[in-house]
């Protein structure tokens, strides 16, 4: 009887799988996945978004304490307001609607625009704007919004200026003006959140809110058809619905900023005619107690360099005590010589050796250059004001300390060292502080190969030193410099650094109250440093992590401020208890402990589980938090809890995911030729069946295992696998770890994907005679390494391979205009040596000179915008491979980058590969791509999808 149940229930288990269907590529555009989410300070409301590949959002508003939700379609970008009465968001176009526009190749006013919905959470009212472009709330402030409308729609006729309607509202001093010089602006409405009144401002271009939102201020820019339309800046007490006009007329303002206590506003402006190229910016400044804005540093400013003035693209803000202002100025911009004529000058790029940057870096950044601002200081209430310069060309860059409130500033350049960086991918820095009174600079870092930061209240300067592998710190009071984790066994670097260069910091996690403590990452624990040195250091999570090969890192479950000044000021207080993320490295299982921040005791375990977690969120007021979690059978879902002990489950997504086989995931291990332990994950299909053989395509890219419980969406990828597409349809797919043995990395890829592959051959249930291989970029690299060392594998797929180090190792990355020196010398390609110094390595480690092996046939992707590795290696490979007379087919998608962006292209590459693979993994029919090609002639016409009887 047992035997009979035990066949009938195999068989209704069976039938049941049967009845589910292969993914097929129809499936990616509403595919789901978890967007922003959030909760409102008193913990009351949840709210998140659901998006779609290619389709329509959903926004979700769920009320905590009674289940009442709301869902808004097409909802993005959503807030709450501080008091937790009100959110707010866009709601866009229907994506039908986008397309169709796009298709008519309407231009982009022309465009279907954005909706704003603002909810009543206390009603559940809704109320919405059409053609709105942004909106504001206050940081904490309450009952108010700004949105700022579209231009109106040009399907419509306008007329000519109508007369002022009731809520709009009369400026001081309104007259006609000078013709507008800048891009017209357009409404503003101030609405009264509470009262559900409001109030449009005209031709406004842009807008900001004090902290506590009492204060509005804003730009007008006029208008050409309207000559009484307001210019100007303007002041409007959002309580009092008082105005006032600080700036008169026509201009540039912009970089709004209010001081700490909504009493003061900043900002920089121009009001230069209109023709002159350069213009001339001022730091604009008011108070409450002032009428208007009054020039606070203009070009002839004490203290200001000579030819330097403000910079308009500079950042400017108040320390938060409100004494100082920061902005940025620059050396003024040559005008362009209007006597030139241009077809009769040269257009040439001049390389000389004793440039800080080679010419393609240079181009590059030439944007960003010429808005670089420097960061300068003025007292604000000083009887005698000057500006403090207190960066310049020679030492570019600094950060505020104590949110602007300490004597100094850090600053920081790699003037001096900027040529190695061609070969070593980073430079190695000096540190100074630079006091905000008058200037002077004081070094305190030399030639520092790592990074440093100041403390939150700006006692110490914190850093990392590579080259000795150690944390330090530098006490500004006393000069004193203390090595931190001197004398402690453990190590606070990469212990499994596998490139050839220095290992990296595994962090900082954060400082304590008033600087007594700092936080700091081993591999597995976190420990606490006293940074005088003057206390012995404590595990906070007393070795635990160490113990038990687990992984804790410091969680901020903080909502991020959307008006934060700087994430230094961050710290905890000496026995807070913090949440820390927890990651077990032999299961790759993941969840949450708590810990007090000032005991030695092992955390406490909250949750642990074959998931994935997202960051853990809480309510500013409430011990209410929000997160999501996934793994490879469970699509991501929001969730709500308390405790952990229990948790409600907000979301579905993905409700046809049970529709169609899905699969598997699990950690496989075994030992590679030379000893080493190695592992990988193993992703079978849900009706796997032990009985039967199936094909078998390994992916790789350095290490994937911690990944296991990675939710793998069926999507179209930028060129990597497409996991769940191929798990789905009856493969197996394998994704090995590589570690890297310097100076070999092919030989290393080897010893890790082939041996794996052929312990996993040892199963009855893989096909060995089927056996792929994918990868992309530096996976794309390892496969083309991979097929000239035997035929094990019956079929490969090398995206953006390198297949010559040689021509590589002097190439550009024109993404970035680096040269590629420093990949091969310090980074992924690990030969550590120059060409020079090795080119045996280079030629080892080059496919190319080892061509005449392969067997195995291969696709190629190698895109002409390709900025990271230069398409011509494709080329290389391609021309090599044909040559010899090897089966060898390239994708180059027309300007595409790298990694596929498009995503028409990533679709067109997910049917090609699995065409690729079928044929010959599958025995399934080739495609005419593959058979006969598709001439130039026929290029947009046709893609050679169709499956043929012809053989490649």
């Amino acid at each position: 009887m047992h035997k009979r149940l035990t066949i009938i229930l195999f068989f209704v288990v069976s039938f049941a799988y049967a009845q589910k269907k292969p993914l097929d590529h129809s499936v990616y555009d509403t595919w789901e996945s978890v967007g922003t989410k959030q909760l409102s300070n008193n913990g009351t409301w949840a709210m998140y978004s659901i998006l779609q590949q290619e389709g329509d959002a959903q926004l979700y508003l769920t009320n905590i304490k009674t289940n009442a939700k709301l869902n808004i379609a097409r909802g993005m970008n959503a807030q709450f307001s501080n008091d937790s009465k009100f959110a707010a968001f866009n709601i866009r176009p229907l994506n039908k609607d986008l397309r169709q526009a796009k298709i008519k190749k309407k231009k982009a006013d022309e465009l279907p625009k954005d909706s704003l919905c603002t909810v009543n959470l206390t009603t559940n009212a809704i109320t919405k704007v059409a053609r709105v472009k942004s909106f504001k709330f206050p940081e904490e402030g309450s009952g108010v919004l700004a949105y700022l409308t579209e231009k109106p729609d040009t399907a419509k006729k306008t007329v000519k200026p109508a007369e002022k309607k009731d809520g709009e509202m009369d400026f001081a001093d309104d007259e006609p003006t000078a013709k507008s010089k800048t891009e017209e602006g357009t409404d503003l409405v101030v609405k009264n959140l509470l009262t559900g009144t409001d109030k449009t401002y005209k031709f406004v271009t842009d807008y900001y809110f004090s902290k506590d939102g009492k204060q509005l201020v804003f730009a007008c820019s006029g208008s050409k058809k309207d000559k009484t339309a307001p210019q100007g800046v303007f002041l409007l007490n959002t309580e009092k619905g008082t105005l006032k006009t600080l700036i008169k007329g026509k201009g540039s303002f912009k970089n709004f900023t209010f001081d700490e206590e909504s009493e003061h506003v900043a900002f920089v402006g121009e009001q230069s005619p209109e023709k002159q190229e350069i213009k001339d910016y001022n730091v604009y400044y008011n108070s409450l107690t002032l009428d208007t804005a009054q020039i606070l540093v203009d070009f002839d400013m004490p203290g200001l360099p000579a030819k330097w003035s403000v910079n308009g693209d500079g950042k400017i803000t108040f320390s938060k005590d409100g004494k100082k202002l920061f902005f940025g100025i620059s050396p003024i911009k040559k005008p362009k010589d209007t006597t030139i004529v241009d077809f009769e000058v040269a257009k040439v790029d001049v390389w000389n050796y004793k440039d800080d940057y080679l010419q393609p870096m240079q181009l590059k950044n030439a944007d960003r250059d010429s808005k670089k601002s420097y960061l300068s200081v003025v007292d604000v209430y000083s009887s005698d004001p000057k500006v403090i310069p207190l960066t310049d060309q020679k030492l570019p860059d600094a950060n505020l300390i104590a949110e602007g409130d300490a004597a100094m500033v850090l600053a920081s350049t790699d003037y001096g060292h900027r040529i190695e960086s061609q070969w070593s991918g980073s430079t190695s820095k000096d540190y100074y502080l630079v006091d905000t009174k008058n200037g002077q600079k004081k070094k305190i870092i030399e030639g520092l190969n790592g990074y440093a930061l100041a403390s939150p209240t700006g006692n110490y300067v914190l850093y990392f030193d590579r080259k000795a592998g150690s944390w330090n710190t530098y006490n500004v009071a006393t000069a004193k410099l203390t090595v931190l984790t001197a004398g402690l066994s453990e190590k606070f670097v990469d212990e499994e650094n596998d490139v050839p260069d220095l290992p990296s910091a595994y962090g900082l996690a954060t400082w304590t109250e008033g600087d007594k403590a700092v936080l700091i990452y081993d591999k597995y624990d976190i420990w606490s440093f006293s940074p005088d040195g003057k206390s012995a250091p404590k595990n906070i999570t007393a070795g635990f992590g160490r113990a038990n090969n687990l992984t804790f890192r410091y969680e901020r479950v903080q909502q991020e401020n959307r008006s934060e000044r700087n994430a230094d000021s961050k710290f905890v207080k000496a026995n807070e208890l913090v949440w820390l993320d927890g990651f077990n490295n032999l299961t790759k299982e993941n969840g949450f402990y708590r810990t007090n921040v000032g005991s030695s005791k092992a955390p406490e375990l909250v949750v642990m589980a074959k998931f994935k977690y997202s960051n853990l969120v809480k309510a500013k007021d409430a011990d209410v938090y929000i997160y999501d979690k996934a793994n490879y059978v469970e699509s991501p879902n929001v969730y709500i809890t308390t405790d952990f002990k229990t948790e409600t489950k907000l979301s579905n997504t993905n409700p046809q995911q049970q529709n169609y086989n899905w699969g598997t995931a699990e950690l496989v291990k075994w030992t590679t030729p030379k000893g080493y332990k190695a592992e990988g994950i193993l992703y079978k299909p849900e009706n796997f069946d032990p009985n039967k053989k199936y094909p078998m395509i390994a992916y790789f890219y350095e290490k994937l295992t911690d990944g296991l419980y990675n939710y793998q969406a069926p999507a179209p990828t930028p060129s990597r696998l497409n996991i769940s597409y191929f798990v789905s349809n009856g493969y197996l797919v394998f994704a090995p770890d590589i570690s890297y043995e310097t100076g070999h990395p092919g030989k290393s890829a080897v010893e890790f994907v082939n041996s794996g592959v052929e312990s996993l051959k040892k199963n009855s249930w893989v096909d060995g005679s089927k056996i792929g291989i994918q990868g992309q970029s530096w996976g794309g690299y390892q496969v083309a390494y991979l097929i000239t060392q035997n035929n094990m594998y019956a079929a490969a797929w090398a995206g953006a391979p390198v297949a010559n180090m040689t021509s590589a190792y002097g190439g550009i990355r024109w993404e970035t205009g680096m040269n590629r020196q420093f990949q091969y010398e310090k980074t992924q390609s690990r030969i550590g040596a120059t060409l020079w110094e090795k080119p045996e390595l280079y030629i080892e480690n080059s496919p190319l000179f080892m061509f005449p092996k392969v067997n195995t046939p291969v696709v190629v992707m190698a895109n002409d915008a390709d900025g990271a590795v230069p398409w011509y290696q494709g080329i290389e490979m391609f021309t090599g491979l044909r040559r010899l007379g090897k089966p060898v087919w390239m994708l180059n998608y027309n300007g595409e980058a790298h990694n596929l962006v498009q995503r028409q292209n990533r679709k067109d590459i997910q049917i090609r590969e699995q065409q690729f693979f079928d044929y010959y993994l599958k025995g399934a029919k080739a495609p005419a791509w593959m058979t006969s090609g598709i001439p130039a002639t026929e290029k947009g016409k046709t893609w050679g999808f169709e499956l043929t009887d012809d053989k490649p």
